[in-house]
């Protein structure tokens, strides 16, 4: 059985590589320099396939994005211009990028531990509190480095938390698509994330901030430990809904067993003015994420029905988007 060890986590992870000065090639396309291979993913604009740099013989993964229109393009460069600036262990490395018109490439660190929720609901795989403590540490120390640099993520969900390697226990924050910069003063109000986990300032249209991506991690927490999405309608109008009005409790027996500290870390992050809401340094700081008990099992009957609905959700949206953009699907 699986067991998640503390001295495997808090062990130094380093970046794959150094910091590299990235300018984004124009005038020589990725094979030149790399050797593409197997396909390793899809997304809703592009593929992701795995690489190896011909000089090197480095594994890398090679993300090409179809540009289908200039905000397609700018989304891009956006995502290109914040990974410069993240070098941390918990969040997913740049290598090199390409523009060639109608595609763009990004040359990425290679992840090959799957999505978090994927490992964990794995038969084999012990979940605990103890182990929810430390993945939820590794999530904030990510989150935290992001947001000493006024950048927030916006779109932090499990399907955007991969571990590492298949056996290891350390993750990766990844996809940066709709990351922002906080700049001074500026007022900053998106009108995008997904349903179960964006923040009430975000569907009211109200000025967003680090607290924003703190909301999401009070909710990944939430169902890491319950297999249960705290807002969750019958609909997504119902479910931005509930959390408009912050409809949620304790009352699940899935919580019957969970600590009072774990309870009160969620209790201060799901609250609706962001400014009361702990910080990614404050969260590091609470009792809950630095505890080293409660290895008793939890559950996971209901973690493993939210991963197939999270599944099936995805699918039927690439689904309907294909259908928008005029594919003909039998």
């Amino acid at each position: 059985m699986s067991k998640v060890l503390l001295s495997e986590i808090e062990k130094e992870y380093e970046v794959p590589f150094q910091k590299r000065n990235i300018v984004i090639k124009t005038n020589e396309k990725p094979t030149q320099t790399y050797d593409i291979m197997e396909e390793i993913g899809k997304g809703k604009f592009g593929t992701v396939y795995k690489c190896k740099e011909k000089k090197t013989n480095q594994w890398l993964a090679c993300k090409q994005i179809d540009i289908l229109s200039p905000q397609i393009r700018k989304e891009t460069e956006n995502e290109i211009d914040i990974m410069k600036s993240l070098q941390h262990r918990r969040l997913l490395q740049l290598y090199d990028a390409y523009d060639y018109g109608k595609t763009m490439v990004l040359i990425l660190e290679l992840i090959t531990g799957g999505e978090l929720f994927e490992r964990v609901i794995d038969d084999e795989f012990d979940l605990t509190e103890r182990s929810c403590v430390l993945f939820m540490r590794q999530i904030c120390e990510g989150v935290e480095f992001m947001h000493s640099l006024n950048i927030l993520h916006l779109d932090l969900k499990p399907e955007n938390i991969l571990c590492i390697t298949q056996t290891g226990n350390q993750i990766k924050i990844i996809d940066f698509g709709l990351a922002r910069r906080i700049e001074g003063s500026k007022d900053i109000k998106v009108m995008f994330g997904t349903p179960e986990f964006v923040a009430p300032e975000v569907i009211n249209y109200d000025k967003i901030g680090k607290g924003t991506d703190l909301w999401s991690i009070g909710i990944i927490t939430y169902v890491l430990l319950s297999g249960l999405s705290p807002f969750m309608g019958q609909n997504e109008a119902e479910t931005l809904s509930n959390v408009t009005k912050l409809e949620w409790d304790f009352e699940d027996e899935s919580f019957d067993e969970i600590s009072e500290n774990a309870k009160n870390f969620i209790s201060k992050l799901l609250l609706k003015d962001q400014k009361k809401r702990m910080t990614a340094s404050e969260c590091l700081k609470h009792p809950w994420l630095t505890m080293t008990q409660a290895e008793k099992l939890l559950s996971k009957g209901n973690l493993k029905k939210f991963v197939v609905r999270r599944k099936w959700n995805k699918a039927k949206n690439a689904f309907l988007a294909l259908k928008r953009m005029g594919a003909h699907i039998k």
